[in-house]
């Protein structure tokens, strides 16, 4: 899972132009918008390749690396 977690910081490096730790907060703080997050939620899924559940994504489940981490592993 650490290659997972270093993927998603690359990812949102790319697209908010900042390092953010594993527990930071990405939609509650503003970091990223909708639009955003649903990018990266397709570049989880290609990385992984595993499709995640509609209603598996909610702004509580995605809010931070830790969170979708769990989410991707309990897939």
């Amino acid at each position: 899972m650490d290659e997972l977690v270093s993927f998603i910081q690359a990812e949102i490096a790319a697209i908010a132009f900042i390092k953010v730790s594993p527990s930071e907060s990405l939609l509650k703080s503003k970091l990223l918008d909708s639009i955003a997050i649903v990018d990266l939620l397709v570049s989880i899924e290609e990385k992984t390749g595993k499709k995640i559940p509609q209603h598996l994504i909610t702004e509580d489940n995605f809010d931070s690396i830790d969170k979708m981490i769990s989410i991707v592993g309990s897939i």
